[in-house]
């Protein structure tokens, strides 16, 4: 990465100069530099600023940065002293070299070493099997899949998992919901509590489930009269809840499959219980002294590991909380060997993380091995205004949305805020062909640039002031560009910055993917790849790409594909396509 080959430098020059005795910092001293793109371009393409490094010595930011630079040692580069920023201008064989390892790693180009090797369990959606997803598990959809393709590209080695909340009351809720739209399809005057505000609660009253009855109804006939014979027993709930909780985990299977979203395994809450892995746990808390009763509840010692107060883990009813099979479930994922656990949850999530870390140390692990994403609201704008979305009853889903704006505009727009601010996604605007909707825009500027690799083989054969090309050439010259004199590309002053400008931001996507890996984050991904499409659109329309020359013709045409090469691994490690045509 170019910017850490500045940051090298910068530090030799630094480590040179005190080596030297022209800098003393004394005994004590941190060298924290951050590579930055200076705004004015013709101060060069990268800076430094050490103007904090004043704080150690006995001198100005100006009058250190030009020791500074006196004990800098690089080639081809212009570098300059304005106030405290010590300034890069690369010369070509930078952009030269930047090509030529784009063609050489392909693929592999945005692969970096961060993570060594070291396993990831990464846990995102996880949802209880009760009904289709709503928007807000779109989002968690997006940012899981595409940060587990980011952590892989930075060699971590993921594991992808859903827990489906499949045990608890809701899930004979979920039955006794069936029972009514079961009995309705079947004639009986019967419907929810909607009159009992407590009650109503304990219902799922989405029409979703009357397409589960009726096939149920159609598949099981006989059982089915047999419940309305019986009427809702607890053996009758059971089987109405077991099918039902089916039905929606494949309907919710289905629904990430279509949105591109692929997990390694889907963990299933109810077989910690068959495992006698929540009892355990209980036990072991037990047997050190960590758990102790009141009121007629289990009440688990979290504030011994850092909690603002003790948790239930059994209620006075003799039922496990929900916090119970989630310290199970965390201890097993521990047990599985994994170096790091990430798990991606609502905001309104926040008081947990302290619950299960205390858990994680209780147990003996390190708490520090739990990393948690906590992600903010979607809101749906629809015609210009906020959608109502009922949680319950009558909702947009995620599916709905799909079907609405596509797969990549949904992903896209899905990704393209930080995860920890609530986003608006615009519905009208993400289904508009204009370069306002950010998702049309990038992939846009990957279906021009295509578009100028056909126009090169489509030329008419009267044209003779323009090169043409076979598909088997541009395939030869792209297969081996050393062959090729790349000085061509700047050897023209007017168009070199914006050349140079280009390749730069092409180069960038690596320490964009390192970063993103780093920080667990995504949406900088989305803004590289809109500034890139930027960037390209402004050399498009100053540079003609085919003209007269071959040579300049064929230079250009190789910097046109780096930048589809590009685009489509931004695009792809998010999980939107990159259209030839659009």
């Amino acid at each position: 990465m170019l910017k850490n080959f500045i940051k090298y430098i910068v530090k030799t020059g630094i480590e040179e100069s005190i080596k030297k005795n022209e800098l003393n910092f004394g005994e004590e001293y941190e060298i924290n530099l951050n590579v930055e793109t200076p705004k004015k371009h013709d101060l060069g393409d990268f800076a430094i600023n050490i103007s904090k490094l004043s704080k150690y010595a006995r001198k100005s930011p100006v009058e250190i940065a030009n020791v500074i630079k006196n004990n800098i040692n690089i080639e081809d580069a212009d570098v300059n002293i304005v106030g405290g920023f010590i300034n890069f201008k690369l010369g070509k064989s930078y952009l030269k070299n930047i090509l030529n390892e784009i063609y050489k790693e392909k693929e592999c180009y945005i692969k970096n070493n961060q993570g060594n090797g070291k396993s990831v369990l990464l846990e995102y959606v996880s949802a209880n099997p009760t009904g289709p997803f709503h928007i807000g598990h779109g989002r968690w959809a997006a940012f899981g899949s595409a940060l587990a393709n980011i952590l892989k590209a930075s060699n971590y080695k993921v594991h992808q998992e859903f827990y489906i909340n499949d045990a608890g009351n809701q899930i004979n809720n979920l039955g006794k919901s069936l029972y009514v739209r079961l009995m309705q399809i079947m004639g009986e005057n019967i419907d929810f509590p909607y009159d009992d505000e407590f009650e109503i609660k304990n219902y799922y009253t989405g029409d979703y489930l009357i397409n589960v009855a009726e096939k149920f109804l159609s598949q099981n006939f006989n059982t089915a009269n047999k419940i309305k014979t019986e009427g809702l027993t607890k053996a009758n709930i059971d089987i109405l809840s077991d099918y039902a909780k089916k039905a929606m985990f494949d309907l919710q299977h289905k629904t990430l499959s279509n949105f591109k979203t692929y997990f390694d395994e889907y963990f299933s809450e109810c077989s910690l219980y068959k495992s006698n892995e929540v009892e355990n746990c209980v036990n072991y808390l037990k047997s050190k002294n960590l758990i102790y009763e009141e009121n007629g509840a289990l009440w688990f010692k979290t504030t011994q590991f850092g909690d603002e107060q003790d948790r239930v883990i059994k209620k006075q009813d003799g039922l496990n909380t929900y916090l119970t099979s989630d310290i199970a479930y965390h201890i097993n994922k521990l047990k599985r060997g994994y170096d790091i656990l990430i798990n991606v949850w609502g905001a309104d999530h926040h008081g947990y993380i302290p619950r299960i870390k205390a858990a994680i140390e209780a147990f003996g692990y390190n708490p520090n091995a739990l990393e948690v994403i906590l992600g903010q609201l979607v809101n749906l704008i629809i015609d210009g205004e906020q959608a109502r979305m009922g949680k319950r009853s009558k909702m947009i889903t995620l599916s709905d949305l799909i079907d609405e704006v596509g797969v990549d505009a949904t992903r896209f727009w899905m990704l393209m805020r930080s995860c920890d601010t609530t986003l608006d996604f615009d519905v009208n605007l993400a289904k508009s062909a204009n370069d306002d909707n950010p998702v049309f825009y990038a992939q846009y500027a990957h279906a021009r640039a295509c578009s100028i690799l056909r126009h090169a083989q489509d030329i008419d054969d009267n044209n003779k002031s323009l090169q043409k090309f076979s598909k088997d050439e541009l395939n030869s010259i792209f297969n081996d560009i050393e062959h090729y004199n790349l000085d061509i590309l700047f050897d023209n002053e007017a168009s070199f910055e914006p050349i140079k400008k280009l390749i730069l931001k092409l180069e960038e996507i690596k320490s964009v993917i390192y970063n993103c890996a780093n920080n667990r984050s995504v949406y900088q991904v989305c803004k590289y790849l809109l500034e890139l499409g930027q960037i390209f659109h402004q050399f498009y329309n100053t540079n003609r790409v085919i003209t007269d020359n071959r040579e300049l013709t064929i230079v250009r045409l190789i910097l046109v594909n780096a930048f589809i090469i590009i685009m489509n691994l931004g695009l792809n490690v998010i999980g939107v396509t990159a259209p030839q045509k659009m």
